[in-house]
């Protein structure tokens, strides 16, 4: 099979995206679609999206991380998506996907920003406290869609996130599913820096739509910041957090920022991993 994709970013948050509206593509062999996604063998992303025909929206957006395993949200990738949908036909500018996680809105704002409305935050619990080794840990938990411990710090450009975010995202206190890792510094009461280890990644990731929201969402809610927030993502770019606030909680959350598109190709799927074991 050979498959015509589209590699876009949102924010340095790279993807490979396919128009699966017909129900072609092998999404269920997650060694195929690893193999896909591998940066020096395959296309290489950060994950593979899928769009595809739905009966409750205008599409459904389907997400595999780069290990080929399905997961509920991204929130750069939902970007993507809407992007992506809207160019193929499959979506007007204002529109609603359905994820894992439930039906999303999201619009073009213009021709380089894109703007979703993200997840309702559940499961929060702030200043947990583990430890890593002979270090103690103290962050905030929370779900966007995803899970997120995110951890303040004064200097993130000094944490090794590789190192330590692993440590953290694979803790027994958050088995079995594991963490995403945000480390981040509140610049201002509306300016936030995140670097982000994210599972199924496994690795820092150059951007993370998720994170950056639960980053927002836990310095309005836990330490005094102010919405509407402005994030810089370890890429360098920017991200903007907005949402209405009842109850003394953040709720109607967007999460808005730059996508692009890098190339288009098509590579024939049945060619991916036949040379595995060639050179010894």
């Amino acid at each position: 099979m050979v498959l015509q994709f589209t590699k876009m970013h949102g924010a340095a948050n790279d993807f490979v995206m396919v128009d699966d509206r017909q129900g072609t593509v092998p999404w269920q062999d997650y060694v195929l679609m690893s193999l896909l996604a591998a940066r020096r063998t395959g296309v290489g992303c950060e994950g593979v999206i899928l769009i595809q025909r739905s009966n409750r929206a205008d599409f459904r957006m389907r997400f595999l991380n780069p290990d080929g395993t399905e997961v509920d949200m991204c929130g750069n990738g939902a970007r993507c998506a809407a992007w992506f949908a809207h160019r193929i036909g499959a979506a007007p500018k204002s529109m609603t996907m359905e994820t894992s996680c439930g039906l999303l809105d999201a619009e073009i704002v213009d021709a380089c920003n894109v703007r979703v409305w993200m997840p309702e935050p559940t499961a929060r619990n702030y200043g947990m406290v583990i430890h890593v080794g002979e270090r103690r840990v103290e962050g905030d938990y929370i779900n966007t869609g995803v899970p997120h411990f995110v951890v303040r710090v004064s200097e993130n450009e000094r944490v090794d996130v590789d190192q330590l975010g692993r440590a953290i995202r694979l803790h027994p206190t958050f088995a079995p599913e594991g963490v995403n890792v945000d480390f981040v510094i509140q610049r201002e009461p509306d300016r936030l820096s995140i670097r982000t280890y994210e599972r199924g990644v496994e690795a820092e990731s150059g951007a993370c739509g998720t994170g950056a929201v639960a980053a927002a969402v836990t310095a309005v809610e836990a330490h005094g910041g102010v919405l509407p927030m402005t994030v810089r993502t370890g890429g360098g770019f920017i991200l903007g957090v907005d949402s209405d606030w009842r109850a003394n909680r953040c709720t109607g959350l967007t999460l808005t920022g730059p996508v692009r598109e890098v190339y288009q190709g098509s590579i024939d799927l049945a060619t991916l991993g036949s040379d595995l074991g060639a050179i010894e």
